[in-house]
């Protein structure tokens, strides 16, 4: 049976290691690039923490955190542009390669859900539209990460990204948390056995 010209060059193509070749299983180099410059984003309507870091030895190094706060008498618009301001000058500022939000919760009071999705929508946007790749992680997985332990309080954690990151201060405990998200996720990188975080 013969084969046409076009047939005989797929076929080669695939031999020769072409787009549809398969790669070892257990080959240790990840397709992913390890990313060095990382946005860690808690959100929330009237505090939406954010922490950026450089992934260095013999730690990492942090180079922008705090907590986008907005009074309780501005309208929520006002709170979702500023969220996106914010981030916006972060991104063009610190140029991460990719962001790590917290989890879905789950929340008893659908209004409250409702405000906590409009802020993280606000932020998963401005992120989404620098072409960040974009990583998310449960609250207990963060707190297993970086502190050990994954009912830790608020305080321990706030505690062990000061000491982790070498800060000075303590950080407030937003900024923290989107701290930790940050060095969670450099935790996974290349780290063989640890459940990857969930892509969105």
């Amino acid at each position: 049976m013969g084969i046409t010209l076009q047939q005989f060059k797929q076929m080669k193509e695939r031999v020769s290691g072409g787009a549809r070749s398969a790669a070892p299983v257990f080959s240790r180099v990840s397709p992913n690039p390890v990313h060095t410059v990382i946005l860690g984003v808690d959100p929330s309507l009237r505090g939406t923490g954010f922490g950026l870091i450089r992934l260095g030895k013999p730690h990492p190094v942090a180079l922008a955190h705090g907590t986008i706060s907005c009074p309780a008498t501005w309208p929520r618009s006002r709170c979702l542009v500023k969220i996106c301001e914010t981030l916006r000058d972060a991104l063009r500022e610190h140029r991460p390669t990719v962001c790590v939000v917290e989890g879905l919760f789950y929340a008893q009071n659908l209004q409250t859900a409702i405000i906590m999705g409009e802020a993280r929508g606000a932020a998963l946007a401005v992120v989404a539209e620098a072409g960040l790749e974009i990583y998310e992680i449960a609250p207990r997985k963060v707190k297993q990460a970086v502190v050990g332990y994954g009912a830790a309080q608020k305080l321990a954690v706030a505690k062990m990204v000061q000491r982790l990151l070498n800060l000075r201060d303590l950080p407030d405990a937003d900024a923290a948390d989107a701290l930790a998200l940050a060095l969670a996720h450099a935790h996974t990188q290349g780290k063989v056995g640890l459940t990857p975080p969930k892509r969105i």
